[in-house]
């Protein structure tokens, strides 16, 4: 069970399904879909970026207290390698870095071959409840 609810967010308007959920690694998919491609038929590159942020912050929500504290983008990139235009990726995130106010986590987007269609690095800022 998810420590967070994803009705009503993006997570459920893409279709993101978070398969495995430990404090060493968490996978997510996407189907790709014409609701996530751009206007040439391809996944969307901000579509990848969604899934791999959507992966990190959820994450991270490992780490921290969320009764008092939660976990907010502060820095992501990605690096596109390979276009997709159906079927299925698959987001692997691991932490490479878990601080007192930062985490930084390692995700790779795989095709259903297992080949790399993206990979990119998602700083995530933890912050107290009140700062908003």
């Amino acid at each position: 069970m998810l420590p967070f609810d994803i009705s009503n967010t993006i997570l459920e308007t893409l279709g993101i399904e978070i398969t495995e959920f430990t404090p060493e690694r968490v996978v997510a998919t996407m189907p790709v879909t014409p609701k996530v491609h751009q206007p040439y038929g391809l996944m969307h590159g901000g579509a990848s970026v969604v899934l791999a942020e959507s992966v990190a912050s959820g994450g991270s929500y490992q780490f921290i207290d969320p009764a008092t504290q939660r976990a907010v983008g502060l820095e992501i990139n990605a690096n596109h390698i390979r276009s997709k235009s159906d079927g299925l990726v698959k987001a692997v995130g691991t932490p490479i870095h878990v601080g007192r106010r930062t985490i930084v986590w390692d995700i790779r987007l795989l095709d259903e071959e297992e080949r790399l269609i993206c990979i990119s690095r998602c700083t995530i800022a933890i912050i107290d409840k009140e700062d908003k």
